[in-house]
């Protein structure tokens, strides 16, 4: 029987047992490597001519802050960490958040592919000099503003928090409410950083339902 709660011993793992039942969740790992070459061909080699600016009233209204690098950032953490925490104890919750991921992020590529998008929403300059806005001056130089619609930052967020609150560890009150407010966080740092319209975070939310049900209500 397949072990999903509890510490996996991967020093007892062989490339001859990637069938087992045991670690047959590793090659929903191949994913990563698949996914990031589509997207950096996307993103990087396959440059069009024209994107189209998604924007709306509401973007004028929501102010720039810099601070909000902080949460932004954290996404990191979020969705690596919750990955090793499923590999190492919860492998069924780590099966259910790559179903997610697969059918999100593999859906989100293809609306970049079919409707190349941007946004044109970045300040020129900024009104405050400090850590945030030198980290953010690079980190706009780095990361272009194509291929925003939807946001994979928000659909990452909603990933973890959805496997986070079907977990065995994570699924009392106290958990979901911290996995909700940081996943919440993630979602609107990205407009107020200007690096999202208000639409790339609605465009991620039907995306989303769908994958939801994917890796959460339908049986295997």
């Amino acid at each position: 029987m397949q072990q999903t709660t509890g510490w996996v011993d991967y020093r007892r793992f062989r490339f001859s047992k990637l069938n087992t039942p045991e670690f047959s969740h590793l090659k929903y790992l191949a994913f990563w490597p698949a996914f990031g070459l589509v997207f950096l061909t996307v993103e990087r080699l396959w440059v069009r001519d024209s994107y189209y600016p998604v924007h709306c009233a509401l973007d004028d209204l929501i102010p720039f802050c810099e601070f909000f690098l902080v949460p932004y950032l954290f996404w990191f953490v979020y969705l690596v960490g919750y990955h090793i925490y499923a590999l190492l104890f919860d492998t069924e919750s780590f099966k259910k958040l790559m179903r997610f991921i697969m059918v999100s992020y593999s859906a989100a590529v293809v609306i970049y592919i079919l409707f190349p998008n941007c946004q044109q929403l970045r300040p020129a300059s900024f009104v405050r000099d400090n850590v945030f806005t030198r980290f953010l001056a690079g980190f706009y130089q780095f990361d272009t503003n194509t291929n925003v619609c939807p946001s994979i930052h928000v659909i990452g967020s909603l990933a973890v928090m959805s496997a986070a609150w079907n977990s065995r560890r994570f699924s009392t009150p106290g958990w979901r409410a911290v996995f909700a407010v940081l996943a919440a966080l993630i979602c609107v740092s990205t407009v107020f950083l200007k690096q999202h319209s208000v639409l790339d975070l609605l465009a991620a939310l039907p995306i989303c339902a769908a994958a939801y049900w994917f890796a959460f209500r339908r049986s295997f």
